[in-house]
């Protein structure tokens, strides 16, 4: 007869730790959402959980939000902007195509001089610098960063750094130019059964073609496309309800302030000054030029220092919606500036690393 004591059950304490470091989170992002709300920050439900997610990753928390959930968390962030935006995209890019032109090349190349100063002082090896100071589309940087021999940890942490950054900034103008942002953008609404399950499908075929066909920010862009075509049309009425959209402005902030991992920090604390000090720069050569578009266009400051403000997308289409800005120059210059940096990427970091010594 077997006298073995019988197997002990499966433990539940790894499963029970990272529960209670997600209700944690959860508590926190709360509790931070509804402070930046009483003080009336535009993108509060944004703000709240990317901070208190950059607290918990840069202590080691080992949670992420899965990827398919950041992809539902875009594709709900492109409906919203969708019934915000119609299809006027198109038209402002055929009425100030140049002009956008010109907003989009002074950035770009604000950045690969960033990324060149970088390089030159020998923070960063050269083709690191270069897609860690793209501005636009981090994750698509990121994984592109890596196919050319970069450090994905260091490029991902640039990137990561500057949308921070970016979100925070942006948010105390908007916060400084347009007052309080009041409730969760398009949350005030009141949609029935059908717009929701509307929306909902819309979600779901555009982030799937989005991401079938390759587009940059597919999981965004394609719901943004096909939602503004649909309600232009009058086809489908846009609308999701007030939790939904706060569950998805916290995916994108959780999915952000996560990517702050002890490991990332560790490996790029001595570069996090100079990081920093061209971030800061880029932002504010930006907002000079936004400065400077307001005598050129019959366009309000905010809506110039959004359009010009380098990444992320999704954020800064946040707070375009919530400030209630020209939301369709903003997203025309943001998506026009996301398809020349992944164009011209490897391009601007083969120019970069040109005859520049790695980094010590």
């Amino acid at each position: 007869m077997d006298a073995r004591p019988p197997a002990p059950p499966l433990s539940l304490r790894p499963l029970a730790r990272m529960a209670i470091l997600w209700a944690g989170l959860v508590l926190a992002s709360g509790a931070l959402a509804g402070l930046f709300q009483l003080t009336g920050f535009p993108a509060a439900l944004l703000l709240g959980p990317m901070l208190a997610a950059i607290a918990f990753g840069v202590r080691g928390a080992p949670i992420r939000v899965p990827k398919v959930g950041f992809q539902a968390a875009q594709a709900m962030i492109g409906c919203l902007v969708a019934h915000a935006v119609n299809a006027s995209i198109v038209a402002t890019l055929m009425e100030d195509g140049l002009l956008i032109l010109a907003v989009v090349g002074v950035t770009v190349v604000a950045s690969a001089m960033t990324g060149w100063i970088l390089t030159h002082i020998r923070l960063l090896p050269g083709t690191t610098a270069a897609w860690g100071s793209s501005p636009g589309g981090a994750s698509a940087m990121v994984a592109m960063a890596e196919e050319f021999g970069a450090d994905p940890r260091l490029v991902a942490f640039m990137q990561y750094v500057r949308v921070a950054c970016v979100a925070l900034t942006a948010s105390v103008v908007a916060r400084l130019l347009a007052g309080s942002g009041g409730t969760v953008p398009g949350g005030d609404m009141a949609p029935g059964p059908p717009a929701v399950l509307a929306t909902l499908a819309v979600a779901g075929v555009g982030a799937w073609a989005g991401l079938r066909l390759r587009v940059p920010a597919g999981a965004m862009i394609g719901p943004l496309v096909l939602g503004a075509a649909l309600h232009a049309t009058g086809l489908a009425a846009m609308a999701l309800p007030s939790w939904l959209l706060a569950l998805a402005y916290a995916g994108i902030g959780w999915t952000v302030g996560l990517r702050f991992t002890p490991a990332t920090v560790r490996a790029t604390i001595h570069a996090l000054p100079a990081v920093l000090v061209a971030t800061f720069g880029l932002i504010g050569l930006c907002g000079l030029w936004a400065w400077g578009l307001t005598f050129l266009l019959p366009i309000d400051f905010l809506t110039a220092y959004l359009a010009t403000s380098p990444g992320g997308l999704d954020s800064v289409a946040i707070i375009a919606v919530g400030t209630h800005s020209d939301v369709s120059f903003v997203l025309a210059v943001q998506t026009l500036r996301l398809l020349v940096v992944i164009v011209t990427g490897p391009l601007v970091a083969k120019w970069i690393s040109r005859g520049a010594a790695p980094a010590a």
